[in-house]
This record gives C-alpha cells, sequence and structure tokens, in this order.
C-alpha cells in the first residue's frame, strides 16, 4: 500500500466540491475491479452472481471479458480516458466524452497500460484509434452500465447522498477544512496536505498532486470498496474518488413502530433486504436467523405489500427493496 499526497493552496480550499450523483464512469471501472474479485461480503456476492447470469442473457459477456475487463485490470494502473470529467451529468454525457477521446492520447494510455500487463489482442484496433474501435467501447460501457448496475441505483444514489450529506453539514457548520477532516479514516487532512491510502505495487510508493488554485472535485464511490483513487495525468482536472461510507440502517427492537406494524421477524426481514440489495432467499434465512421457508415466506408478504421486489436469476431469488420499503427503515448519515 502507498501513499497518496494532495497539496492544496489557500485558493484550493475555495475551490472543493462534492460530486452531485454517482459518477457512471469511476463506477463502471470500480465495479469491474470488484467483478474480478472475491470477497466483499454477501451484498457483493449476490450482485457477482446476478450481474454474470445478466451478462450472459444479453449477450454482453464476451465483449465485457474481451474488451472492458482488459481495459479496466484490477490493479495499479487503468487509463485515464475511461473515467471523463463530463461523466459526473450523467451516463450519456460520459460515454460521449470517451468516444471522444483524442486518439492520441487512447495510443498514450494504452501505451502506458502496455507496461504494465501488455496490451490483450482485443484492444490492438482501439491501439490504433480505429474509429470503430472507440463507438464499439462507448457502445459496451453503455450497455455494461445498464446491466451491471442501473437495477441498483437506488441503493447507490442512497448511499452517495448519506456520503454528500454528511460532508455538506460539516461544511456548512465548521468549513471546509473541518469537512476534509471528517473524509473516512483511510484519508487524513494534514493541512496543507489531504493524505490518503493509495494502491500501488511498491509498499512505499509516494505519490504528490499539487493542486496549484485548480481545485479538488470528491466523489464518493458506491464500488470503490477499499483505497480511494485519482487520475494519474496530472493534467487532468484533480478528482478523489473514494469508498462511500456504509449506511446500515439501525437494529428493530421491540418498542419500534415498525415492529407493531409489521411484526419483528418480518420488520427484520425487510431491514436485512434494505442493508443487503440483491440478497438470495437463503442468505436472507441465514441473516434473519428463520428457515429459508419461513424467510421465503416473510419475503413474499413483503412483496405483496409492495416493499420490496423478487427477480429470478437461475435457481436464485434475489430480493431487493422498493422505495417505499426503502423510506420505511429510518436511515441515520454518517458520523
Amino acid at each position: 500500500m502507498g501513499t497518496l499526497k494532495i497539496v492544496f493552496t489557500p485558493e484550493d480550499l475555495v475551490r472543493v466540491r462534492i460530486a452531485s450523483r454517482p459518477d457512471p464512469m469511476w463506477e463502471m471501472v470500480l465495479s469491474l475491479h470488484l467483478l474480478q474479485a472475491r470477497g466483499g461480503g454477501t451484498a457483493m456476492g449476490s450482485w457477482r452472481r446476478q450481474v454474470r447470469a445478466n451478462l450472459v442473457s444479453t449477450g454482453l459477456l464476451t465483449e465485457v471479458r474481451d474488451v472492458l475487463i482488459p481495459l479496466a485490470p484490477a490493479g495499479p494502473y487503468f487509463p485515464d480516458f475511461l473515467t471523463p470529467a463530463e461523466a459526473q451529468m450523467g451516463l450519456e454525457p460520459g460515454v460521449e466524452a470517451l468516444v471522444e477521446t483524442p486518439r492520441r492520447q487512447i495510443r498514450h494510455e494504452l501505451n502506458l497500460l502496455q507496461t504494465y500487463y501488455g496490451l490483450p489482442p482485443g484492444l490492438e484496433d482501439l491501439a490504433r484509434g480505429d474509429p470503430r474501435a472507440i463507438r464499439d467501447l462507448g457502445r459496451v460501457a453503455a450497455s455494461y452500465c445498464q446491466v451491471a448496475f442501473a437495477p441498483h441505483m437506488q441503493q447507490m444514489e442512497h448511499a452517495i447522498g448519506q456520503e454528500r450529506s454528511a460532508l455538506a453539514r460539516h461544511l456548512a457548520d465548521d468549513g471546509v477544512e473541518q469537512m476534509l477532516d471528517h473524509l473516512p479514516p483511510m484519508i487524513r487532512w494534514r493541512p496543507p496536505v489531504l493524505e490518503a491510502d493509495y494502491p500501488a505495487r511498491a509498499a512505499h510508493y509516494s505519490r504528490e498532486i499539487h493542486l496549484r488554485g485548480r481545485g479538488l472535485t470528491l466523489i464518493p464511490s458506491y464500488f470503490c470498496r477499499t483505497l480511494p483513487v485519482a487520475l494519474v495525468d496530472h493534467g487532468l482536472p484533480p478528482v478523489l474518488v473514494y469508498p462511500a461510507r456504509r449506511w446500515s440502517p439501525p437494529p428493530i427492537t421491540a418498542h419500534d413502530p415498525l415492529v407493531e406494524l409489521l411484526g419483528k421477524t418480518r420488520a427484520e426481514t425487510l431491514r436485512r433486504i434494505v442493508a443487503t440489495p440483491g440478497c438470495t432467499t437463503t442468505e436472507l434465512a441465514r441473516l434473519t436467523g428463520v428457515s429459508t421457508a419461513n424467510a421465503s415466506k416473510h419475503a413474499n408478504v413483503l412483496r405483496q405489500a409492495g416493499l420490496i421486489t423478487s427477480t429470478r436469476q437461475a435457481n436464485l431469488m434475489l430480493h431487493r427493496a422498493t422505495t417505499l420499503g426503502t423510506e420505511l427503515i429510518r436511515t441515520q448519515p454518517p458520523n
């Protein structure tokens, strides 16, 4: 693990902004990293199974495996052109900016990628700047985003909204330096430097970014699960992408109004589905301490009440909370 140091000037402190929504292109790259990994808990295991099944059913698996994954390996480098700043306005502007990346930049960054991992045959046309290959990349990226996390957009927006609200509260009450001091623990404000643990091959690797009045955009990410990430090219608008802190619903108690409405076990079932989107019936049984048959019955009642939805993937039933179900569980922003 290395260290990233972001050096501020007084002008930079007044130019810190927080991304207002999930950045789809950063989420794309970081979700591809998770797709290649193992672990991450019940929710990530369920997500991987669902995404792989959906990639097969939509015919995208081969293109994602041959194009996107080689471009975004789970390692110390992936090309900056995959995460254009325009994506902060949404998926469509992000994909358009990706397709319009200057050919010189694509060649340069793929040469860097090649020094780390070699260049797979599926990327040769892209490296040559073939317009068709670049358009195909945009199409596959957009389709992957829809398959991989569009069904989870409610949870993504909720987690990032909670993180943004917490930071905005510190900013409004105490100022920008206090906000920087209340980022997750792997990020430390040591004026005038924001220091973060950083993925790197060398254990003592240290990297510095001097903002020089350009400011910094903080991008909390749903699929960033370990360490913060920054762009490699110092000439691009500076960003710090970091894991949005995980919201956990408050525990259900015997005096909770939700228990009076649903009963203790059913209330706990809803709570677990909200906290673990995409969990299976078997996982739900384990989380709530009931039999699989009883977990299925409770989920069926919640589904009929419009509090959850259930989707069958192969031989698995995956459960997610609806907006109404999520709203019934009172949320607390992170401290």
